[in-house]
């Protein structure tokens, strides 16, 4: 795969944070969004310090969506949709991936929340109409992505989308975290079921200590 430049937005996150990394240390070129530039300097050189031959910038989420091929979305759902407004002009004929996973939290545990567009994903779509936006990414541990460079083989990267070239790309990409090609699932609509089934996982780690993951049987190999 030839080096992409990639905006990761929420990147002073957990889950920006770890994938910047990965993406990073497979020599693709990234830059670290946030509301605020200080925040993703900071987080910038977190990466840097693990990876100082990497190419590692950071700037406000405006200002690295400019650079940008393919932009990540990784965010809390809450302040979601104000967010893709305002850089939806930025946003025309890029790949945006989006892992974003609206939960809510309660007595019982996590849940998914009732988005009005079906899905974070779509939504994205609805506000940003000429962005090829894909879902994936939403099932794999921040804390795994973070802890070391290993490839996460036993998991699988589930990626949907209606936009065919930009899916195979984000299928691709996937290989940075697991080693392998992701697993196309469809149509963005089935980001529908993407989303929420990580309330499932949250549950699975919570009952059982552990960090789990998704995984396909039954699949060629290798991929």
């Amino acid at each position: 795969m030839q080096p992409l430049d990639i905006a990761v937005i929420g990147g002073t996150g957990p889950q920006g944070r770890g994938l910047a990394y990965r993406f990073a240390h497979h020599g693709h070129r990234v830059a670290i969004g946030s509301r605020s530039a200080d925040r993703a300097e900071h987080t910038a050189d977190e990466i840097r310090l693990r990876l100082p031959s990497a190419s590692v910038d950071a700037g406000t989420n405006a200002d690295v969506v400019d650079g940008a091929e393919l932009v990540v979305v990784a965010v809390p759902y809450e302040g979601h949709r104000e967010l893709i407004r305002s850089l939806h002009g930025k946003l025309a004929e890029k790949i945006v991936v989006s892992c974003v996973n609206p939960l809510g939290f309660d007595a019982g545990g996590a849940y998914g929340l009732a988005v009005p567009s079906g899905s974070a994903a779509e939504e994205a779509l609805e506000i940003a109409d000429d962005a090829r936006v894909v879902g994936a990414f939403h099932h794999v541990s921040a804390v795994n992505l973070w802890a070391d460079l290993r490839p996460l083989e036993h998991e699988d990267v589930l990626v949907c989308g209606d936009d065919a070239e930009a899916k195979a790309v984000v299928v691709e990409l996937a290989r940075t975290v697991v080693g392998h090609d992701g697993v196309d699932v469809g149509a963005l609509r089935m980001a529908r079921i993407l989303e929420p089934l990580t309330a499932v996982l949250i549950g699975v780690n919570k009952r059982y200590r552990v960090r789990s993951g998704i995984a396909l049987t039954g699949l060629p190999t290798p991929r």
